[in-house]
């Protein structure tokens, strides 16, 4: 079987340790605080997660940039100079550019690699949505898939990763153009805690409003039993946006409710948090739809 890499974007918020362990290649995507561009990287902070956060809620704006086809060649071609084939797991194309730009250092490549692989999918996922199919795929791997089997599945299945989230202030998602105004202002009314999820065309969407935090992450906890899938066999993936304790919170309530193999929580990084802002808890898992 011919060698292959599966890289992905750092806004599947995925820990290091995890991607060290499964061979994930990670591209950093970019973002600006303060006037100074910075890198969203996995492994190696270019910003004190908390600092970060800290800086939102003082009021400071964080931008966010996609990664270009130079730099996505540059990648590419490092794995393709050691013979190896490349599956690229993109982010959400309805979120983000970066699997375009994928897409066209791909088709660049090709001739000049006629004998290498160069497969570019769109996860339509984002955070740990993405890297739960990224790990998903990771694992598949290990076992023996080819990279066709791998592309197969991912396009197969991609859509049976549930993104259920909840935020704290909607305005993060207003300013970059995620939300509508109409949107934004409900969800700063009277305690009222709007909940979101990713749809099938990889979109971010407003589902509807509860009162408070606790019911929010109830709503979140529930969504399990309603959408999820041999829950007993499934790691599920929280992530959250410097606010742990709501994220153990969930955690706790939906194994309390539900048989499941594993949880894991992880930070959401600065890319993703620049858009979703501090207090940002987000839920993933396999289910029978989105």
């Amino acid at each position: 079987m011919q060698d292959y890499i599966i890289i992905t974007d750092s806004t599947v918020d995925l820990p290091s340790d995890l991607t060290n362990e499964l061979s994930i290649k990670t591209v950093a995507l970019k973002f600006n605080i303060d006037g100074k561009e910075r890198f969203d990287c996995l492994d190696t902070e270019s910003m004190d997660i908390k600092e970060f956060y800290n800086n939102l809620r003082s009021g400071k704006l964080s931008s966010t940039s996609q990664i270009n086809p130079n730099e996505f060649i540059e990648v590419f071609v490092k794995y393709l100079d050691e013979g190896k084939d490349i599956l690229y797991i993109s982010f959400s194309s309805a979120l983000s550019g970066t699997f375009a730009s994928a897409k066209i250092a791909a088709d660049e490549l090709k001739d000049k690699y006629p004998k290498r692989n160069i497969k570019v999918v769109d996860s339509l996922c984002a955070s740990m949505g993405e890297g739960l199919l990224v790990y998903m795929a990771a694992n598949m791997k290990k076992e023996g898939k080819t990279i066709f089997e791998l592309e197969s599945w991912i396009n197969n299945n991609k859509l049976s990763v549930c993104h259920w989230f909840t935020v704290d202030d909607l305005n993060h998602l207003k300013r970059g153009g995620r939300v509508s105004s109409i949107g934004a202002f409900l969800g700063s009314m009277l305690n009222i805690k709007p909940i979101l999820h990713v749809d099938n065309s990889g979109f971010l969407k407003f589902v509807t409003k509860v009162r408070g935090r606790q019911k929010s992450l109830e709503f979140l906890a529930n969504q399990v039993g309603e959408l999820g899938i041999n829950t007993k066999d499934q790691i599920i993936f929280i992530s959250h946006g410097d606010c742990l304790e709501d994220a153990e919170k969930l955690k706790d309530m939906i194994k309390r409710k539900f048989e499941v193999k594993e949880v894991k929580i992880n930070t959401i990084g600065t890319v993703i948090g620049s858009h979703a802002g501090p207090g940002t808890v987000a839920l993933f898992f396999v289910g029978k739809e989105r």
